[in-house]
Order: structure tokens, then sequence, then C-alpha cells
């Protein structure tokens, strides 16, 4: 990382630690090196630095579009989930 990066934070809920780590481990495979997802109790917080507002701009797209099927397909109970209703 460089003192011209661009930076992202991403902080999402998921109800309770273990859905939210679940839904972490689903996501944080695609992560680039630019990229870290931690868990903070029921949250997820992914830091992205990349060196153009263009690049940063599609991991972050990238990411979301990943973050919210990986959490439709999580549930409590640690089957999938085949609610079709958007999250």
């Amino acid at each position: 990382m460089t003192d011209d990066s661009r930076r992202a934070r991403i902080e999402t809920q998921h109800g309770d630690a273990a859905t939210a780590r679940r839904v972490a481990n689903a996501v944080r495979p695609d992560n680039t090196a630019e990229m870290e997802t931690t868990v903070e109790g029921d949250r997820i917080v992914t830091r992205i630095d990349r060196g153009t507002t263009g690049g940063l701009r599609t991991t972050v797209d990238d990411y979301v579009v990943n973050l919210q099927t990986a959490a439709q397909l999580a549930t409590t109970d640690g089957a999938a989930s085949t609610d079709t209703h958007d999250t």
C-alpha cells in the first residue's frame, strides 16, 4: 500500500458470530492481495486498498456481489438457504 492508494472499508452485520464466520469464510478465497477480511463479533469488516479509483470500484463491486451471494446462502443452522428474497 502506498500513500496514493484508494481505500474502502466495507462493514456488514450478520446477526450472530457463527453466521458472520461462515459468510467471511465463503468470500475470503476470492480476496486479492490488496484485501483483508476479518470477523468482529457478528460483523464482517473488509478493507480494500487499490492503486486506482477504477481498480477500487471494480474490486468493491465484485466483493459486494460475492458477499450478497454468500449472505443469502448462509443460515443459522448451516444449511443452504432457499429464500429468494433480497437481503
